[in-house]
């Protein structure tokens, strides 16, 4: 069983959205200290006034997770300051909500970046703390678009793939290791914050609240399970992506469950916004 209280938490992406709520429940849980890494500097001294004015301890710093120099400069300082995080929950996230022609060079690189090179660069950047105390757990807020192909999606799904692959593949790793260290890979639907506005919910596939989620991820930890899928008709994709030929299970998800056409509609953020957060908001 993996321990809050008396830990230190770092979340990447948590001035807002579920990193915000899933931060705030592990300093009521009675977490040491709380790290949170954003790349939004007003939403972060916002989020760190409130905790602290609360009587928590919360730290915060401004850091892009896909620039490399600035991940281990910021993980050498906290460290240094604050020690190693005891939970490490990899939550920072981007989407371009569009065909694949209309993503520019930058969407893809960006988006690769955030979603799918940052949780390794600090993740690693943490691992010789981790592995030296025999102790961790690691979080990776992954997608449901890591298990299914979706219009709209094409480069948000394939940082997701890569994502889901990794964080399996170092869980094994830790389980090699040591029998304290942890990796818990969410998989999580549409999250209702406000990221994904304009999707339309595929069937049976309800729009999450964010405080549901954050909990179910907060209790996943607490008791180390390994993959958390919601809501409970995630569980279904793997398996029919197993067992069916790809023209049905094609006609399943797009006609049936509408999941092909949930990102016609997609808004998403303004424009500005998207650009200057670092929110983790998942299909």
């Amino acid at each position: 069983m993996t321990q809050i209280a008396k830990s230190i938490i770092l979340i990447t992406g948590g001035a807002s959205g579920i990193g915000k709520i899933m931060g705030r429940k592990c300093l009521q849980r009675g977490a040491s200290h709380l790290v949170i890494w954003d790349i939004n500097s007003r939403s972060l001294n916002q989020t760190i006034t409130e905790f602290t004015s609360e009587g928590f301890s919360a730290h915060g710093f401004i850091v892009d997770v896909s620039d490399a120099d600035a991940v281990h400069q910021t993980a050498s300082q906290v460290c240094a300051e604050i020690g190693v995080p005891d939970i490490l929950i990899n939550n920072a996230g981007i989407v371009v909500g569009s065909m694949f022609h209309e993503h520019s060079y930058q969407d893809i690189q960006r988006t690769i970046g955030i979603n799918t090179t940052a949780p390794m660069l600090v993740t690693k950047a943490f691992m010789e703390g981790i592995i030296g105390r025999g102790s961790g757990h690691v979080v990776n807020i992954a997608s449901a678009a890591a298990m299914t192909p979706n219009p709209r999606m094409s480069v948000y799904a394939a940082s997701k793939w890569a994502m889901l692959g990794w964080s399996e593949s170092l869980r094994l790793e830790f389980e090699q290791q040591s029998k304290d260290m942890h990796v818990t890979t969410v998989t999580p639907s549409y999250i209702d914050t406000g990221m994904f506005a304009g999707v339309k919910a595929p069937f049976l596939t309800p729009i999450l609240d964010p405080e549901e989620i954050s909990e179910a991820i907060v209790q996943a930890i607490l008791t180390n399970k390994i993959l958390l899928r919601k809501p409970a008709v995630v569980h279904l994709l793997p398996i029919l992506r197993g067992i069916l030929p790809t023209r049905l299970f094609d006609l399943i998800a797009g006609r049936v469950f509408n999941v092909y056409s949930s990102m016609a509609n997609f808004t998403g953020r303004p424009e500005k916004t998207e650009r200057t957060e670092t929110e983790q908001v998942n299909l």
